[in-house]
């Protein structure tokens, strides 16, 4: 009896001990979970996503982050323990910045002929005493080894940019340059920035650098930085580039020693200059490149605490793609007494070297039509491509797509390391591999000048994000070819690119102009939508034959959009991208019934057909339904990618 009450007792606190450790367990489960975010209390991770009341771990109304949500961290303004310097003119070194002697060709050219030159290069000049172009590298009064360096690169002469910019950067003057990609513009301002250097008293250890040049991204600051030491070696002038996603040591080191030209990023700039790494008290030649393109994202805090740190009678040059009014605002604020270039129309304007071709589509005809045109373009001679798509994750998908097809591929977007950024783009420029898959990252600032064919898989969300990709083949005046598909997705964009094309000469698609009138056009019934045909969500099921009649596959019965599975299909899926072998234009199994895309029949084997014989037709937005007996084999999805 006493072994059974003990036994009994031993149970109990076995149990009781059991309770409290789940007990406790749970109570420091909720606890964790409350202060990230995931609990009742604490919202989503990532601002209260989930919970009730926000306050997460990320969320400025978590009481127990509330510091990291609301101050110091989180709202600190870029700069701020950066102090304004008070500027008193007459304790400044003076220094030198007007280095210009007109050539004799330039001072007897007549105003004709100088008309007659801009008129034919379409250059526009705003300003007071505007100098004449240097139509020849000669006239621009650079040093020997700056010209032994433009011959050795085999330039011819110089691009409207130049011609008319050098002449107004050597003599001192704020400038605003406007052009398009591909212009030429680094050159217009590197090479006087090596002569304004040249003149200035030498740097010690620890000075800051004469000319800094700003820039939106790390892929166009590196490509700078190239061209600067192409023509700066010969001349010892050193430069050095900074930015983010990049070990700040060597950064550091370069900047310590001293270098004349740095080429950076606002916030790694702005980070360097807070932890007092280096100064821009000996900086007297400013470049803010791709003006448009910082204010876009968002860097016109930096930009202004970066001007605040350099002296005021600095001389500024100002690029821009675009004369947008935010623009229009920081170079009256920043720039005295300047002139204006404009190379083109001000309105957003594309490379005129570059054939443009807009592909009117659903979205789910995008994928073939890609092998498609990678068909045709592995036959040209030149066939360096660049693909641009709307998400990370489809810069992914889309490189694995290709390489399955049998070429090669490589991508690039926001999440690589900087070594793999490195790497990609080394590979595109060498020719090791010819096919580059990008997101926007790589719009603006990717400088290869071989670059033939550019592909707008996915329309970007404005036209003037448009006229940059594209602008990444035509380059150097040479001639390039661009391609789009715009879907009814994008009609609301159609009559900017309408203007676009318009002011290029190029051939407008009818059907771009048909979306532009009425955007709705392809929405009701024309395609498959609300009219009947398509089926619900899923693939054979769930809606019926009549329902609304879109999204055939994305989350129904025919699985994700890499499964190997025939679930809910009558034969094989014979998807293009499903990484299952099966053929790329044809599905073997399919039904013997012939399907349907707005009145045009194509064979049983391209896009499947109901099981029972019945014909088969695609919904507005890809989806499938089998419209007599049997379930489906259809060949595309949805929407792809």
């Amino acid at each position: 009896m006493a072994l059974i009450s003990q036994f009994f007792l031993f149970c109990l606190l076995s149990s009781t001990t059991l309770i409290y450790v789940v007990a406790k367990r749970a109570y420091r489960d909720r606890e964790r979970n409350d202060r990230r975010g995931g609990g009742a209390r604490g919202g989503g991770r990532f601002n209260g996503r989930d919970g009730n009341s926000g306050g997460g771990r990320f969320s400025s109304n978590s009481n127990r982050d509330s510091n990291f949500g609301n101050n110091n961290f989180k709202n600190r303004q870029p700069g701020e323990r950066l102090r304004k310097p008070r500027w008193d003119m007459s304790t400044l070194q003076p220094f030198r910045k007007d280095f210009y002697q007109p050539h004799p060709n330039v001072t007897t050219r007549s105003s004709h002929v100088v008309e007659a030159y801009r008129s034919d290069k379409e250059i526009t000049v705003k300003g007071t005493n505007v100098p004449g172009p240097n139509i020849y590298f000669e006239e621009g009064g650079f040093p020997d080894y700056v010209l032994n360096e433009i011959h050795r690169q085999g330039f011819g002469e110089p691009t409207a940019i130049q011609a008319q910019g050098w002449p107004i950067a050597l003599s001192g003057r704020d400038m605003v340059g406007i052009a398009q990609t591909g212009s030429g513009k680094t050159l217009a301002y590197i090479l006087p920035a090596i002569v304004h250097i040249n003149h200035q008293p030498r740097l010690n250890r620890n000075d800051g650098p004469i000319a800094l040049i700003l820039a939106p991204t790390r892929e166009l600051a590196q490509q700078i930085q190239q061209v600067a030491s192409d023509f700066g070696i010969s001349s010892q002038v050193r430069n050095t580039c900074i930015f983010g996603g990049a070990p700040k040591g060597p950064q550091a080191r370069d900047l310590e020693r001293g270098v004349e030209i740095c080429i950076a990023t606002p916030g790694r700039l702005i980070d360097f200059l807070e932890r007092g790494t280096t100064n821009l008290r000996r900086c007297t030649y400013l470049v803010l490149d791709e003006a448009d393109r910082m204010l876009d994202m968002g860097f016109e805090p930096q930009i202004r605490k970066i001007v605040e740190q350099i002296r005021p009678d600095r001389q500024t040059l100002m690029w821009s793609a675009t004369w947008p009014k935010e623009v229009r605002n920081l170079a009256e604020e920043f720039l005295t007494d300047y002139i204006q270039i404009n190379i083109g129309s001000l309105q957003l304007a594309a490379n005129h070297n570059i054939l443009q071709i807009v592909d009117v589509c659903e979205e789910y005809e995008k994928e073939g039509k890609l092998m498609k045109l990678l068909e045709e373009i592995s036959n040209e001679p030149e066939n360096k491509t660049i693909i641009f798509v709307e998400t990370k994750r489809k810069v992914d998908d889309i490189t694995r797509a290709i390489n399955r097809y049998g070429w090669q591929a490589i991508g690039i977007h926001g999440d690589k390391s900087q070594q793999e950024r490195d790497y990609v783009l080394n590979q595109f420029r060498n020719s090791r591999s010819a096919i580059l898959v990008a997101t926007d990252v790589a719009a603006r600032g990717l400088d290869v000048e071989d670059v033939k064919f550019v592909i707008n898989l996915d329309y970007p969300s404005n036209s003037e994000d448009y006229v940059h990709r594209i602008g990444r083949t035509g380059r150097s005046q040479r001639t390039g070819t661009a391609y789009a598909f715009f879907t009814p997705g994008n009609a609301h964009k159609a009559s900017d690119l309408i203007q676009v094309l318009e002011e290029a000469k190029q051939v407008v698609n009818p059907k771009l102009y048909e979306l532009s009138r009425n955007p709705g056009i392809y929405k009701r019934g024309r395609y498959g939508g609300r009219s009947g045909g398509g089926s619900g969500r899923g693939s054979g099921g769930r809606g019926g034959g009549g329902s609304r009649g879109s999204r055939g596959g994305r989350d129904g019965d025919r699985g994700g959009r890499f499964d190997r599975s025939n679930n809910g299909s009558g034969g094989d899926r014979g998807n293009k991208w499903n990484g299952n072998n099966s053929s790329m234009t044809s599905n073997k199994n399919c039904g013997m019934g012939s399907g349907s895309y707005n009145s045009k029949v194509f064979s049983q084997n391209n896009y499947g057909g109901g099981s029972g014989g019945g014909s088969n037709s695609y919904s507005q937005n890809g989806g499938y339904g089998g419209s007599g007996g049997g379930s489906s084999g259809s060949n595309y999805r949805q929407n792809g990618y």
